[in-house]
């Protein structure tokens, strides 16, 4: 089987891509799938003796069992917690998706999944020319988008929706994670995303913080392996 991949965007910043991207590929692992790992464009990464790290993707690696170099998982990497292009900028370093091309092709060449994490939202810039919409299309693999379920993600979730069409890109479904514990008419508001983006989602994970390190999602890993063929 040729390796395939998968783009975990959200609906805006902190939506759970991270927590998402984990239980996904602790999914495609429980099905025996070899799984390896991106998270091409971090900002807000820690020093340590080996260099910057980012922690979505220490967890990422830690998910997958990687063994792959860090600079493949995560060929950019910044401390200040700024959008990427503007630290990148700061940093003098210019972000290329070919490049970020190259390392996932070389993850591919020895794995069967590739779960790449994006940074922010669909549409956030990660140069001064290009944003994750531009890194997702020179990947050519299909996006799966997370939405937030809190105040305002009827709009974002459609808007997202349509950026990833609009780009060029497949869209491989979606998952709802409850971010907002306090947020009223949840049930409803998932409802009308169902029926604004037209099909229920992959997915509805429950507002748990501080106990999503164990989530597995095989049956959704199951499901995209399927949906794949057509894409």
């Amino acid at each position: 089987m040729s390796s395939r991949g998968i783009f975990i965007t959200g609906t805006d910043t902190d939506v759970g891509k991270t927590v998402v991207a984990c239980a996904l590929v602790r999914g495609f692992r429980e099905l025996g799938h070899r799984v390896a790992v991106m998270k091409p464009v971090a900002s807000g990464c820690k020093r340590t003796p080996r260099g910057l790290r980012s922690a979505d993707a220490m967890a990422l690696i830690q998910a997958a069992r990687s063994e792959a170099p860090y600079e493949l998982v995560n060929p950019y990497s910044f401390e200040p917690p700024d959008s990427p292009h503007i630290a990148a900028k700061e940093a003098g370093i210019e972000v290329d998706t070919s490049m970020m091309r190259r390392n996932f092709d070389t993850l591919a060449s020895e794995s069967d999944w590739v779960v790449v994490e994006g940074a922010g939202g669909w549409f956030a810039p990660i140069n001064e020319r290009q944003t994750m919409a531009d890194l997702a299309w020179a990947l050519s693999v299909p996006a799966l988008m997370v939405v937030g379920v809190r105040l305002g993600c009827l709009n974002h979730a459609q808007l997202t929706r349509i950026g990833i069409e609009a780009h060029g890109v497949s869209f491989a479904g979606w998952i709802a994670n409850h971010v907002d514990a306090s947020m009223a008419r949840a049930p409803e508001n998932l409802a009308a995303l169902e029926r604004l983006l037209g099909e229920p989602a992959l997915a509805v994970i429950p507002h748990s913080p501080g106990d999503t390190g164990s989530l597995v999602l095989a049956g959704i890993a199951e499901q995209l392996a399927r949906r794949t063929i057509s894409f």
